[in-house]
């Protein structure tokens, strides 16, 4: 390792003059704001790098739209530009499900909002490859991992090319990118042929000609029959989401145009080891100084949060989650972990509230299927639904001693879990699944919940939540009947907050109207609903596209109509108003139906304000 000081990126001329750099090895293109944080992309992949000799810059936001003098400004770099849109996909973070234009950007300094394109990933490497079309460009982060493939568009209402055919990009590292990123630049370094670069797993690259078929080689429908056939664009969705899924997946071809693009497998998942080395890393956890005296809401959110893993194996048909992290589960050991904790007592601001342990799904820490073999040859894109594998370990005890050393590190106050959770891994309609289900969640709800604790059912009917992917919401019946247990039992006021979508593929007004009016989810507080937004790499998203089920291509009812998505998600909070003048009699009849106390309810008042 030829240089192991850890400094913070430079983003300008003057600070990479006080380094005393006379080349810099590789340069970061990104949409975001820059934050030394491991919560954001660029950061981790900049330290990885930093780690193993390599001197990186960072690009911050540039201005594409007037004389590209911020491209230009460190000129070029020795070994390649690496580019990504930001923490989101730039057309996510610019427009509602209903396509109106934001007008704020958490991930930008005071909020505001214009500081990248449109499609930030394509626009940033044309400028690049204009400027200097004899450097490679390497494209990653969510915006280019979840469009590496054709992919329905929802903002141009059509389907397009692999994000490589738009911009032009030498390659595209897809997923959690330390493994391969490092592969790419050490080859690049040494000058490999293009032949070797190839062979590097987690790649994406498009090449001229036609594609040679072999054995392990998946060869998908091309672009444009896709664009001809809804049908056929179903069916390669169908095999590019069973083979993200697996744990040895084949490579994936997909024509297009005069060539194809390839897919390389990713990399194994990584060991605790590997894990740790990637949080084990000199990051200030501070946004870089040239933002200083200005608030980047992004970072407020988790500057004081740790992450204990990656990945996720529910399945939900709307989430990108495993097609960016995996479905197999990769966990930090405790030692990383709380050495994390204690780095926090060192950050300015710090109370010793730690505002979110967790992940994607928070309480998958440390779970897997107890036979790994069993694993190795499973095609099943959830580990949960329709039933939970009967090979997958849900024990929760390893979660709840990491909780109890956080808890007893010093200066820590209170850890919550900000993350989302899934309540089907330690309740079934029956009750709690194992001995260590009750005590986790009694935990959770009492010791690690600010307030109010956020479940997703994501809706009360079956039909449409068999669409989602999602357990029956018999099951979340079950579960507020244990949670208001534990306030009666405890004498506490925990909130139970709930989260639903609107206008999801299968989903009609009428079950919009039965979700307003469920029993079950009487005297909750409710202001949780989110139209649903189709965005790439997503079944719910080929279901709104094609009007089909890409499990077994049966016809699937879909709201596009934007007047009528309005309606669906406006109707429920027309009958939450309406129901406001009942909380008292709504409570009454909700603590006959689950046996709770009137106090320990969360009724939204007349005046549309939850109850403190």
């Amino acid at each position: 390792m030829a240089e192991q000081q850890a400094y913070m990126f430079p983003t300008s001329v003057k600070e990479v003059e006080r380094l005393g750099w006379d080349y810099i090895d590789v340069i970061l293109v990104t949409g975001d704001a820059l934050i030394d944080h491991p919560s954001f992309g660029t950061a981790v992949i900049g330290r990885w790098l930093q780690k193993w000799g390599y001197r990186v810059a960072v690009v911050p936001q540039p201005n594409w739209r007037d004389d590209l003098r911020d491209f230009r400004k460190l000129g070029a770099p020795r070994l390649y530009f690496g580019v990504n849109a930001g923490a989101m996909d730039s057309m996510v973070n610019h427009y509602t499900a209903s396509k109106r234009l934001r007008h704020d950007d958490a991930y930008t300094p005071e909020g505001k909002a214009g500081a990248r394109p449109d499609y930030a990933v394509t626009v940033y490497t044309k400028i690049l490859k204009q400027l200097y079309p004899d450097v490679p460009v390497v494209i990653g982060g969510i915006e280019a991992s979840l469009r590496r493939l054709t992919h329905y568009d929802y903002w141009q209402d059509c389907l397009k090319p692999s994000v490589l055919v738009d911009s032009g990009a030498d390659w595209l590292c897809y997923g959690m990118g330390e493994r391969p990123m490092l592969e790419l630049t050490r080859g690049i370094e040494k000058g490999w042929n293009q032949h070797r670069l190839e062979q590097i797993p987690q790649l994406a690259f498009f090449r001229s000609g036609s594609p040679k078929p072999g054995e392990g080689i998946l060869l998908l429908h091309s672009f444009e029959e896709c664009r001809r056939s809804k049908r056929a664009f179903a069916e390669n969705f169908h095999e590019i989401e069973t083979h993200a899924n697996m744990l040895h997946p084949d490579t994936i071809i997909e024509p297009v145009g005069d060539g194809y693009v390839r897919i390389n497998p990713p990399f194994p998942p990584a060991t605790e080891q590997e894990m740790d080395s990637f949080w084990d890393l000199p990051f200030t956890k501070l946004p870089h100084p040239r933002y200083a005296g200005k608030r980047i809401p992004a970072y407020d959110m988790i500057k004081f949060s740790v992450c204990t893993h990656r990945g996720c194996f529910g399945g939900c048909n709307f989430c990108t989650i495993a097609a960016h992290q995996g479905k197999f589960i990769t966990s930090r050991s405790e030692k990383s972990i709380l050495q994390e904790v204690r780095q926090l007592n060192a950050l300015p601001g710090f109370a010793g509230n730690i505002s979110d342990v967790g992940a994607p799904t928070a309480n998958m820490y440390g779970m897997g299927g107890r036979d790994r073999e069993l694993c190795a040859k499973c095609r099943r894109r959830s580990c949960l639904f329709p039933a939970p594998c009967r090979n997958l370990d849900r024990d929760h005890t390893r979660l709840l001693d990491l909780y109890h050393k956080i808890d007893a590190t010093k200066g820590i106050r209170h850890s919550y879990i900000g993350s989302g959770i899934r309540y089907d891994l330690f309740l079934g309609e029956d009750g709690f699944v194992d001995p260590s289900s009750r005590p986790y969640f009694r935990e959770l709800v009492l010791s690690h919940t600010s307030g109010r604790l956020k479940v997703a059912p994501e809706h009360t009917e079956d039909h449409v939540l068999q669409k989602m992917a999602k357990p029956s919401f018999r099951l979340f019946e079950r579960l507020r009947r244990e949670f208001d247990a534990v306030n009666r039992e405890a004498g506490t006021h925990v909130g139970l907050v709930p989260y639903f979508i609107s206008s999801h593929p299968g989903c009609t007004m009428k079950d919009m109207q039965s979700l307003a009016n469920h029993p079950a989810l009487r005297g909750i507080w409710m202001d949780q609903v989110q139209d649903f937004t189709p965005t790439p790499m997503t079944t719910s998203s080929v279901m709104f596209w094609t009007g089909l089920d890409p499990r077994d291509m049966t016809p699937v009812f879909t709201e596009r109509d934007p007047e009528k998505k309005r309606l669906q998600k406006s109707f429920f909070f027309a009958h939450a108003s309406a129901k406001d003048a009942n909380s008292a009699k709504n409570a009454k009849i909700s603590a006959k139906m689950y046996g709770n106390s009137k106090k320990s309810l969360n009724i939204a008042p007349r005046n549309g304000k939850p109850k403190r």
